[in-house]
Order: structure tokens, then sequence, then C-alpha cells
């Protein structure tokens, strides 16, 4: 909640699940925006204000769920292309899923670097800069996080969910470069 001259306003955010972040996750992610931050121009800085930013353990707090994300890949002739995607933050990454078929994949296949954005009215702003990884949902290494996909989704679509999975969406992991946060409370 907000305060507005007096008037509580009510924050958008990501749907509420657990967190799944292990102290290592939070201690990368920290770095992660430590060093991001360091390495911003002034203009930046003056928006970006120390105030202004989330730790990393505030940032997941706010990122539970399902997060709409405005994903920008790179066309052949050095374009970028801006779509939405279903973003999860996940033990420190953002992922988000597309289907095998989409020019974002191929764009991905061709060029992984990726930004994307999270932004929640104007209370707060996520944006990361990186490659874009595919991965497999259904490798028993990304267990955890397929657990979470079914955690968000099954609720939303019913069980059959689990069947859209399986046949055959991507699954892509933004191994961030920077990342960077702003939260506000009143307008920026």
């Amino acid at each position: 909640m907000l305060m507005n001259g007096g008037e509580v306003l009510s924050v958008p955010r990501c749907t509420v699940r657990h967190m799944h972040e292990t102290n290592a996750d939070l201690a990368y992610l920290q770095g992660l925006l430590d060093r991001s931050y360091d390495s911003a121009g002034p203009h930046l800085r003056t928006v970006i204000t120390p105030e202004r930013r989330l730790s990393a353990e505030e940032l997941i707090s706010r990122l539970q769920g399902m997060c709409l994300l405005a994903l920008a890949t790179v066309t052949r002739d050095c374009r970028p292309l801006i779509g939405p995607v279903d973003g999860i933050f996940y033990r420190g990454a953002f992922y988000f899923g597309s289907s095998p078929a989409s020019i974002r994949l191929r764009h991905i296949a061709r060029r992984p670097q990726v930004s994307a954005t999270h932004l929640s009215g104007e209370a707060l702003a996520v944006t990361v800069h990186g490659r874009a990884v595919p991965i497999d949902v259904c490798s028993k290494l990304v267990a955890g996080f397929r657990r979470t996909l079914l955690d968000v989704y099954v609720p939303r679509y019913g069980p059959a969910w689990e069947e859209f999975l399986d046949s055959g969406p991507v699954y892509v992991r933004i191994e961030a470069d920077r990342m960077f946060t702003l939260s506000s409370d009143g307008a920026l």
C-alpha cells in the first residue's frame, strides 16, 4: 500500500507465491544489483537514487508468481523488437516461455541478447539486460522451476495446463549482465 496525499493506494503486484531463493541466490543477486548500480551512468543515478533501489530480498518479495515483462529481442538487421511475455522470477533470475515457432525464439537462437522490463504501475520498475538461455522444463535439473510454473498456472487454467507445458512451449532464463530496480512511494 502507498500513501498519496493521505489516500491509501493499492499497489499492483505479481501474484504472491512462495520464495525459492537460497542464500547463495540472494548473495549473487545482491552482487549483480550492486555491480549494475555501480556501473550506471550519471543520469541513471539521478533517477535511481540509493533510497529508490531495492535489495535482493526486497526484490524477490515483490516478484513472486507471474510478472508481465516487456521483452526486447534483436532482429537480423539489429532492430529491437519488444513484446509482452509472462515472466517468472525464480532463484534470482527472470524466466519466460514462448512458442517454439515464435519470432522471439528465432531471434534468440541467432542473437541471444535480450532486455526486459517489469513495471508495476508507477511503484516498481525492474529492468534486466543479458543473454537468453533456453532450458528444458522436463529436466530434473529444473524440477523446482517446473513446480513453480505448475503452482502459478494450474490454479489459473486447471490441471490441463501441465499437458500444455509438456506439449512444447520453450522456456528461457535470462542470464543477467545488469539489473536495475526502482521503487517509489509515489509517482516516478
